[in-house]
């Protein structure tokens, strides 16, 4: 495929390892990291997407301000993992509609590795869309589709994307 005049080439790009334990009750899973996060190897690393805002709403803290391993360490320990249905893409920049020649995640073996599991949560369509594919319909697991807390998905206010993700209050203790 031709490059058009400055286009840059698609740079295949992997996402990273899953934040959970044993105790993981509440999965969510994004599709692939945006390149802001894979320069600082941090999910959501971004400023203007609003995951760190809305997942702090959920929880009633201010997660965004807090060191990022002290993020993953608390959520850890409220049983919330943190992973991506793509295992790598070749994307060039950071919107999921550039995702071409995706390698997906074994979610249904990954789950089954989960003890404490109830509910995965989809941050977004291309994660729901290929995280609901591999999952399918599981007794006693929850799937939750949620608005994408990207900057790029401003069709939806700020507001009703923070009502929509105040349902995980449900799986978290």
């Amino acid at each position: 495929m031709a490059l058009r005049p400055g286009q840059m080439p698609a740079q295949r790009k992997a996402a990273f390892p899953p934040s959970v334990d044993a105790d993981t009750r509440l999965l969510i899973l994004g599709s692939l990291p945006g390149d802001a996060s894979i320069r600082q190897g941090e999910y959501y690393a971004h400023r203007g997407n609003a995951f760190w805002d809305l997942l702090g709403d959920v929880l009633a803290e201010p997660l965004r301000g807090q060191p990022y391993a002290m993020r993953l360490k608390r959520l850890r320990a409220l049983g919330v993992g943190l992973w991506d249905v793509i295992e790598s893409a070749e994307r060039p920049g950071s919107l999921d509609s550039q995702i071409r020649g995706a390698e997906l995640r074994d979610l249904g073996n990954f789950v089954n590795r989960l003890p404490a599991l109830r509910a995965v949560a989809f941050n977004g369509k291309t994660a729901a869309l290929h995280g609901r594919r591999q999952l399918g319909e599981r007794p006693g697991l929850s799937l939750i589709d949620l608005p994408s807390s990207s900057g790029a998905y401003a069709s939806l206010s700020r507001e009703k994307k923070a009502e929509a993700w105040r349902t995980l209050r449900a799986w978290i203790v």
